[in-house]
């Protein structure tokens, strides 16, 4: 039986919902009523963050590679990590890896690549709207990726960790969070907005105000559960 390893805890609310969208993608995908084997490796938000915020980015590769060894130790097959920021050192991290990594950053790009969208607005962590590897990666697609200012990119990083990231979805945080992607329609013409962090889409839960939210953990676990069956189909063929 093929398994499906999963760097989670960053944070713990996005890792319930990846599992509980992995159950229900691969049961509609499959309608037989079984589920996929899942190993989850459930780290410290804090500790990763704390890398981040330091630029220890040595330290975040070896923290991320010791849990994907967990993983492969528990026999997943290949892996994720089920959150954008970490992203910022996807590369080293693949490269390390025991076992094949689908990106959420990948994923996401060739989606929007087939929407044939070419402005998105990016919301996500400090760290992911002032990194650059989103703009990167669908650079390669002719997609172009704008953030937002100084000012809102402050507001958002703090409601992230100080209410979403605990379960707290409040009206008014909505509400700011769609000011500024509003901002960005106005100023920038974006035709979609990337929720590039995974507890976002738990507060903007739909598309608004004309253009596509892109649900960055939806699209990342539809991507898992194809590789997941593309994996099982092959091992079949190997029996």
């Amino acid at each position: 039986m093929v398994k499906v390893g999963m760097i989670g805890g960053l944070g713990p609310q996005s890792t319930l919902d990846y599992y509980r969208l992995l159950i229900e993608t691969y049961g509609r995908e499959v309608g037989d009523g079984s589920n996929p084997e899942i190993v989850i490796y459930s780290m410290d938000m804090n500790t990763l963050l704390a890398l981040v915020a330091n630029e220890q980015w040595d330290g975040l590769v070896e923290l991320l590679v010791g849990g994907i060894e967990v993983l492969q130790k528990a026999g997943a097959d290949f892996g994720f990590i089920s959150a954008n920021t970490p992203h910022i050192v996807f590369d080293r991290v693949s490269e390390l890896s025991p076992i094949p990594l689908l990106s959420i950053v990948e994923e996401t790009c060739d989606h929007i690549k087939g929407m044939g969208i070419r402005k998105v607005g990016l919301l996500g962590t400090r760290f992911t709207m002032q990194s650059d590897f989103y703009q990167r990666a669908c650079r390669e697609d002719d997609v172009h990726v704008f953030v937002p200012n100084e000012k809102e990119q402050d507001y958002i990083h703090d409601k992230l960790m100080t209410e979403i990231e605990l379960g707290n979805f409040l009206d008014g945080t909505r509400k700011g969070l769609l000011g500024i992607v509003q901002r960005m329609i106005d100023d920038h013409s974006i035709e979609g907005i990337i929720l590039g962090c995974t507890e976002l889409p738990l507060i903007l839960t739909r598309d608004e105000l004309g253009i596509p939210f892109l649900n960055t953990t939806k699209i990342h676990v539809e991507g898992i559960i194809r590789r997941y069956l593309q994996v099982e189909e092959m091992a079949s063929r190997i029996i």
